[in-house]
């Protein structure tokens, strides 16, 4: 074929758009990996994928390296997974995402670190999953975020929701289906309104609740201080000795005869 009509046929044809994963439906922009029985992200995508379905599927996970790069990806859902962990480096890569579905899953600790690269977040649903509290530094780290599901999770109300709480209270329009926050514990506030309390319900919790480097710092300085004092008092001890010893031995260079006697 000459160079020239070569060249032509090249523009005219566009080079082939990656290969659908087998176990999903493609469409322009959107994967459907839906009911699918995975247990592991796709890495089949294409990097033009804008949504992406996962839900209803077998996945426990999200490491590091669970995703490709999908720098255009805007909604994401993992509802009815098994998930019980999310690397802090999983979602690395998702400046654009704005929907983050992962209801109905096994989750029970979340850390911010995990949402901090979602910039452009504006939906997260957390709800129906295994979370007894959440730091308010999860949602802190969204500065898009406009609405937040935490629905049907099993809360513990005791002192430590009270960050969570304060957070919740100071950004009430950006929490959905407030009534559905229910305290699953204690027993005597078992389907309590979690938004119904009020500041005279933390009286009795401190202003400020000891963090876990306190605890930390506390159990490794408490074993050395207490080595410390034995040292210095056998310390102080052998100088009060040695004091003695002297003044006796001054003693006895003065009155010789009476340290023979004794």
């Amino acid at each position: 074929v000459p160079g020239p009509v070569l060249a032509l046929l090249l523009l005219l044809c566009p080079p082939p758009s990656p290969a659908c994963p087998t176990a999903c439906r493609c469409s322009p922009g959107e994967v459907d990996c839906s009911e699918r029985g995975l247990r592991e992200v796709p890495w089949s995508l294409s990097t033009n994928t804008s949504t992406l379905w996962l839900g209803y599927n077998f996945i426990t996970v999200l490491g590091p390296r669970s995703f490709p790069r999908l720098p255009g990806l805007r909604l994401l859902s993992l509802v009815h997974n098994r998930l019980e962990l999310i690397h802090s480096r999983a979602l690395l890569g998702f400046g654009a995402l704005q929907e983050l579905d992962l209801s109905h899953n096994h989750l029970t600790v979340l850390t911010p670190e995990t949402f901090l690269p979602l910039s452009s977040l504006a939906t997260l649903n957390l709800g129906s999953n295994r979370l007894g509290e959440l730091e308010p530094e999860v949602p802190g780290a969204l500065p898009q975020l406009q609405a937040l599901f935490l629905q049907d999770n099993p809360w513990v109300c005791s002192c430590s929701i009270l960050p969570l709480w304060r957070w919740l209270s100071h950004n009430r329009e950006k929490v959905r289906e407030k009534s559905l926050l229910l305290c699953r514990a204690p027993e005597q506030l078992n389907k309590y309104p979690i938004m119904a309390f009020g500041d005279e319900s933390f009286r009795q919790c401190q202003d400020i609740l000891v963090s876990p480097e306190y605890y930390i710092s506390f159990f490794i300085i408490g074993p050395f201080s207490f080595i410390a004092s034995i040292f210095f008092c056998t310390f102080m001890g052998s100088l009060v000795v040695f004091y003695h010893s002297l003044r006796r031995e001054s003693h006895c260079w003065r009155r010789p005869r009476i340290c023979r006697v004794h």
